[in-house]
């Protein structure tokens, strides 16, 4: 069998200052195949987006500290040079983020910065480049895309925006796509049209797409597969429809449980108890035991390790199975 466009063992992240080291990301396993999409779920602060700027070396340098195994592409990304990481971000793996206004260059036309990437790794003619970014416009379906090479990001609504940073992203044909909650600050029409394009594309370019968000509904819509993140690990992995089926891990069930749907007007809203542990005071046993409807002594005793539950799934428990909450 080929090796998987992303591999990932033990990956560790750790911010450190004179105050304190901040363990962001603590072991996480993880692959991914060519044109599979794993979606990332968990509540802010969880180490998700720091998960994904890691495959692209974009988290801040001089604080951060970064072990484990980690391959993009056959590439090794925690022991590679910068010059030849430069390289590889955008033509290896790309990435759209979770702010395009702050994403985008507010001086630059929003042509001049797609032609620019282009021209940065394909090194072809400014008019080849021009070609090349209102031929992506036109892709990721932006209305009168000539039109809009010559317009600043403050000229374009929100969702033009997000489809900017899709086009830039998409420019030099990446093989793996990185998407940190591009959706987040959508309008809820503009959401389901991003999310259908970016499902779209990824299957018309067969890249694998990785899609970090705190929503399940937007889950549901892009995933084949989907990771639970809780204080920098991975609590709980499984395919998507066999999740939302039944998710098994204590923390798995209080996100999905805490969603809202038609049915729950007039009811409660379920809500997790308690807030995530500080990632620099991190406790020895289960992160998530001091929040666990099911936690026992032997749950602050050692941090439980990610076991296979049947062919398809992973739960990060020593006391399952767990009932789903009615």
């Amino acid at each position: 069998m080929s090796e998987p466009l992303v591999h990932a063992r033990n990956l560790q992240v750790r911010f450190r200052s004179r105050e304190a080291t901040v363990q962001a990301v603590n072991g996480v396993d993880f692959d991914l195949r060519q044109g599979e999409t794993l979606c990332i779920l968990g509540e802010s602060g969880s180490g998700k987006s720091v998960t994904l700027r890691a495959m692209m070396r974009l988290n801040p340098p001089r604080i951060t500290e970064v072990s484990g195994t980690l391959r993009v592409g056959g590439h090794d990304i925690v022991g590679m040079p910068e010059t030849a990481m430069s390289a590889l971000r955008g033509a290896l793996v790309a990435m759209i983020f979770q702010e395009p206004m702050t994403a985008l260059d507010p001086v630059f036309t929003v042509g001049d910065q797609i032609a620019e990437t282009v021209r940065r790794h394909d090194g072809v003619s400014a008019r080849e480049a021009r070609l090349r970014a209102l031929a992506l416009l036109e892709l990721v379906q932006v209305p009168s895309a000539a039109r809009r090479l010559d317009a600043y990001p403050h000229e374009l609504s929100g969702g033009l925006r997000q489809r900017t940073m899709i086009a830039m992203a998409l420019s030099c044909r990446p093989r793996l796509l990185l998407a940190d909650e591009p959706t987040t600050a959508l309008d809820a029409t503009v959401q389901i049209q991003v999310l259908l394009l970016l499902k779209q594309l990824q299957q018309e370019l067969g890249m694998g797409l990785i899609f970090v968000t705190h929503d399940l509904g937007v889950a549901s819509e892009v995933a084949d597969r989907i990771a639970v993140m809780y204080a920098g690990r991975f609590v709980e992995e499984a395919g998507v429809s066999d999740f939302l089926a039944q998710p098994m891990h204590p923390y798995a069930q209080g996100l999905l449980g805490a969603t809202v749907h038609a049915s729950s007007r007039g009811q409660p809203l379920t809500t997790i108890p308690g807030a995530p542990p500080r990632l620099d005071r991190l406790p020895t046993g289960c992160a998530f035991a001091a929040r666990c409807r099911h936690a026992q002594p032997d749950c602050l005793v050692a941090m439980p390790p990610l076991l296979p539950i049947g062919t398809d799934r992973s739960v990060r428990c020593i006391h399952l199975p767990h009932p789903v909450p009615a």
